[in-house]
């Protein structure tokens, strides 16, 4: 008796999901400036209801005076967020070299050079530590620059309880003046986002911070240092939040202990980053959308003062948009059929 074999037919394979051309090309740094745009537009309907202004030249300025402190600790962080670490002392940081910058120069037009010189190397010599612990000792970035934000923490309470030294007055110029509503401050700083993109995209050494965030084991046996990669994204971080220090000193015509915590720097700097679409993980992102990410605060926080907002409120719909801007990347990456695009080549 024949036995008849039967043949299961195959399971039918689901059609590949087609999205539409126009949404592939929308990557995570266009639609930070989208959002920017959505933010810029509603603030303005919200201040105008109100009966404000909020894009005249004052708002202008404003939002680009907030963005500079914030867009030059946010150029550090993304490079040291790119390895796949973080970097937790660069609030303290700030107020530790806007201390030094201040008290160095001592009013003193001449030492204008030295103090700046003097503040950045010191914070150059903080990330080179930060930097060693991380990749010599194997200590988690988090924790090693968590233990270094309270060493200087505690060297500041120690040492100071309020502002002290004086920045000359021909300083101040870099607080103050402006071309018509943008801060020369802002120009520099734009400055040196153009020169970080240009050195994280287009040399071999800026290839390799994306190499090791993004499999660091896999970068040491393609004959990436990857220790030396991370200290340098460490000691980069440093070096700009130190001129961030210095930025504020010449706004604040001193220095002040706490002026980079009472404004959050730490975090906020994180979030921008974030904003901007670069992983936390590593890998993957740069700096032009932590560009737009910076504008987005600022663009918050001048809307909420115009409108008199209570910082509660300010900080709830700061975390709303955080949260939603990262479960929305999430979204898109995993969504049938996307090609995870690489924020710069390898």
């Amino acid at each position: 008796m024949s036995s008849t074999a039967v043949r299961s037919d195959p399971q039918p394979t689901p059609p590949p999901v087609n999205r539409p051309r126009w949404t592939q090309r929308i990557t995570p740094t266009v639609s930070v400036y989208l959002a920017l745009v959505l933010v810029l537009v509603v603030g303005s309907v919200l201040v105008a209801a109100d009966g404000g202004m909020l894009l005249d030249q004052g708002g202008i300025q404003n939002i680009l005076t907030r963005s500079t402190a914030l867009g030059l600790v946010a150029i550090g962080q993304t490079m040291v967020i790119l390895t796949g670490k973080l970097d937790l002392s660069v609030a303290y940081l700030i107020g530790l070299t806007s201390l030094i910058a201040a008290e160095t120069m001592a009013g003193d037009p001449a030492m204008i050079v030295p103090g700046v010189l003097l503040a950045v190397g010191c914070a150059a010599a903080i990330g080179l530590f930060n930097g060693l612990v991380v990749t010599k000792l194997k200590v988690n970035a988090f924790i090693a620059t968590l233990g270094t934000a309270l060493i200087i923490r505690g060297y500041l309470e120690n040492g100071y309880s309020g502002p002290a030294g004086q920045v000359p007055r021909v300083f101040q110029h870099l607080g103050f003046d402006r071309i018509g509503p943008v801060p020369i401050s802002t120009l520099l700083m734009l400055g040196l986002a153009a020169l970080a993109w240009w050195y994280l995209t287009r040399t071999r050494s800026g290839y390799h911070f994306y190499a090791v965030g993004g499999d660091e084991d896999v970068a040491r046996l393609s004959g990436i240092r990857t220790d030396r990669t991370v200290i340098k994204a460490h000691v980069l971080c440093s070096v700009l939040a130190g001129l961030a220090g210095v930025f504020l000193a010449s706004r604040l015509g001193s220095g002040a202990p706490y002026v980079g915590t009472d404004a959050g720097y730490d975090l906020e700097s994180i979030a921008a980053v974030v904003l901007g679409g670069t992983l936390l993980a590593g890998g993957r992102g740069g700096v032009a959308g932590t560009i737009g990410g910076v504008l987005i605060l600022a663009s918050l926080d001048t809307t909420f003062d115009q409108l008199g907002v209570s910082s509660f409120f300010k900080d709830v719909v700061r975390g709303v948009v955080l949260i939603v801007a990262v479960a929305l990347y999430a979204r898109r990456q995993m969504s049938p059929g996307t090609r995870l695009l690489p924020g710069r080549r390898r």
